[in-house]
């Protein structure tokens, strides 16, 4: 969420970003309006009520000295009415320029690259090679379905299309890939592990910037108004809404699973095929809460520790740093990690990892103390750390034989028993 400070100093600024974003500019002259409106009405509502005072004073001297004071207090009877109602419409501005601010993008980092869409973005590293076969290797889906360890038709009938069952071998590798995922980052990076709930109100999903843009995007119940979660970043993120943190206590880094709900609603018709986009996945999510000064370098690392869990398994992987017009709303920044998947050809992301700046903490109203007392907006980050929707395709994919078995990764073997491969029972 924007200060309206940065729009009322800088609005070319914040325009040029915008624009950068495909953005509706528009709306920065709205909120410029808006201000003015409300900073007018301020001024005159403390001119009125510190008029109401002084005379108050006044009234009571009268009263004491026992004159008749009849006659000014029904003026300031007036007076107070029209406290009363340009108060009222005091709060009708900021409920009107709140609204206007909750709908305005994040603003793109300096060091992003300018582009209208994906066909911008760059690639910024490669991990490993391409698998190779002596024989076509198949997608993902043929291959689940010859194991029978996925079932979306009998998912359909039970809920609908972009519903799975994971039967099986399919349902321990989807466990042992989170317990793995949850293992590394916990043990080796110094995250704290979150199980969070999967209902949350709309504060919440409003303080992570889900709302009010995308609600249409959601699952949600009518009664009570909670939403089931699009990913462990907003309730995580949440922990901390209306929060003042210790300094010292920064970075605070989770690492959170939870399934995850979307509907898809831009991708009718898209992919139908396979795991890689449904309505509920798994995935394990990486939060952090920064310092401004470090969020930066805090997003590199983030990166790393996300593509650590690719190279443990030995998946061949790309990075992309997205440019401005691929950007999400409230990303300043970010990094798509996609892991190749031979079957398809083709990369599917995996992981996005980004710095929102203080755009977040904003909305959460999340704050910390600084050494010199000060209080400050932390800068929040997340990453997936992974989405098991599209890594488990992609282990199916990469690993799979002639005679369409699929050897498990050394690393997730204990996870599983210690079985080295998938076979036709």
């Amino acid at each position: 969420m924007f200060d309206i400070k940065l729009i009322r100093e800088n609005p070319d600024k914040v325009k040029e970003g915008l624009k950068k974003k495909n953005a509706d500019l528009s709306m920065v002259d709205g909120a410029l309006a808006l201000d003015i409106k409300r900073r007018g009405l301020l001024g005159e509502v403390e001119k009125l009520k510190a008029e109401n005072n002084r005379v108050s004073g006044e009234i009571a001297k009268m009263k004491k000295e026992g004159k008749d004071a009849s006659g000014i207090i029904a003026e300031m009877k007036k007076v107070s009415d029209s406290i009363k109602a340009m108060d009222e419409e005091l709060s009708k501005v900021d409920a009107e320029l709140n609204s206007t601010l909750l709908l305005i993008p994040n603003l793109p980092h300096e060091s992003v690259p300018v582009g209208a869409d994906e066909n911008s973005n760059q690639v910024f590293a490669l991990w490993g090679e391409k698998p190779t076969f002596d024989f076509k290797p198949k997608p993902h889906w043929e291959i689940a379905d010859y194991l029978g360890i996925l079932d979306d038709k009998r998912a359909a009938k039970v809920t609908g299309a972009r519903f799975v069952f994971y039967k099986g071998y399919g349902a321990l590798l989807e466990r042992a890939l989170i317990n793995f995922m949850l293992d590394v980052q916990t043990r080796e990076h110094g995250y704290t592990e979150i199980f969070p709930p999967i209902l949350i109100n709309r504060d919440s999903m409003t303080g992570t910037g889900q709302l009010p843009k995308f609600e249409d995007d959601a699952f949600k119940l009518s009664d009570p108004d909670y939403f089931l979660v699009p990913t462990a970043e907003v309730p995580v993120t949440n922990m901390h809404k209306d929060e003042i943190l210790l300094e010292n206590d920064l970075p605070i880094k989770y690492a959170a699973y939870s399934p995850c709900f979307r509907k898809e609603a831009g991708a009718y018709g898209k992919d139908t095929k396979g795991i890689v986009r449904m309505h509920q996945f798994n995935k394990v999510e990486l939060v952090k809460f920064v310092r401004p000064e470090n969020s930066y370098e805090e997003l590199d690392m983030l990166v790393k520790n996300a593509g650590v869990i690719l190279q443990r398994l030995n998946l061949h992987y790309r990075i992309l740093l997205m440019c401005a017009g691929d950007l999400g709303f409230t990303q300043t920044k970010k990094f798509d990690l996609e892991a190749w998947h031979p079957g398809g050809n083709r990369y599917w992301e995996v992981s996005s990892c980004s710095n929102f700046e203080d755009f977040q903490a904003r909305r959460a109203r999340i704050r910390f103390k600084d050494k010199d007392g000060k209080t400050r907006f932390v800068h929040t980050l997340n990453g997936s750390g992974l989405a098991t929707s599209r890594l488990l395709p992609a282990i199916l994919e990469s690993f799979q034989t002639a005679d369409m078995e699929v050897v498990i990764p050394e690393v997730l073997r204990p996870y599983m028993g210690g079985i080295d491969r998938i076979c036709k029972k």
